[in-house]
Order: C-alpha cells, then sequence, then structure tokens
C-alpha cells in the first residue's frame, strides 16, 4: 500500500513539475507599444533595406542569423535565444520594431541600441528585417 501511495505521489508531483516547464500563453504574447513609440513609421524609402542589410549584418546577425531566424552563431549560447525576426515581423507593425530595438528587452539578451545606432540605422534595420523570409 506505501508503495503504491508513494508511486502516485512521485507520479503526480512529475505532472505538476512537467506542465510547469511548458510554455505559457504569456510568454509568446507581444506586448503594446509605449505610447512614446505607438504609430511610428519609417520614415525611409524602400531602398533603406539595402542600407539595413549593412547594419544588420554588423549588430545583428551575430545572434539573430543571417537571415533572422534566431540562429546566430552567438545567439546559440543565449536563454531564451534570440527572436526569429520574420516570424516576428508578421505579428507586429514597424513601431514595435522600432522601439524593441531602441530600448531592447530586459530578461534577454536584446540590448539597446539607441545611442549606439542612429534614428536612420535603425529604421533602415526595420526595412532590412521586412525583407526576411
Amino acid at each position: 500500500m506505501k508503495k503504491m501511495f508513494f508511486g502516485l505521489l512521485v507520479l503526480a508531483l512529475s505532472a505538476v513539475v512537467l506542465s510547469a516547464c511548458g510554455g505559457s500563453a504569456a510568454a509568446t504574447e507581444i506586448p503594446a507599444v509605449p505610447a512614446e513609440y505607438a504609430g511610428a513609421a519609417n520614415p525611409l524609402g524602400a531602398d533603406a533595406a539595402t542600407a539595413g542589410a549593412e547594419v544588420f549584418k554588423t549588430n545583428c546577425e551575430s545572434c539573430h542569423g543571417p537571415q533572422g531566424h534566431g540562429d546566430g552563431p552567438a545567439g546559440a549560447a543565449l536563454d531564451p535565444a534570440p527572436k526569429n525576426l520574420p516570424e516576428l515581423a508578421a505579428q507586429v507593425s514597424d513601431d514595435y520594431l522600432y522601439w524593441r530595438i531602441n530600448t531592447g528587452k530586459e530578461g534577454t539578451a536584446m540590448v539597446a541600441w539607441k545611442g549606439i545606432l542612429t534614428d536612420d540605422q535603425i529604421w533602415q534595420a526595420v526595412a532590412f528585417i521586412r525583407t526576411l523570409k
């Protein structure tokens, strides 16, 4: 009887632990863009993606990978892993991308590029991210 009780206890605890390991909806939710950035639209033309490719290669590719899939060599050691940018870009507006590049994301390795990159360089990167597949 004690063995059966112990077995059920282990089974129940295992179920709780395994369910805690799963992802939650909150982990994949996309937060609202702060008012300071909300509604911002890329002021640069279509040719900005060409310059953005160089900005991306120099500053983003090591973590996000050449196609932005989050598979760059430096990104392999990061937890959480870098975002898959084509997937993210399909879900968000330019204001979100601009905001995240500017301010980074707390709790991740995504640094704030404001003050390192110019506003034009950040918008160029946004334009390039929009071209990724």
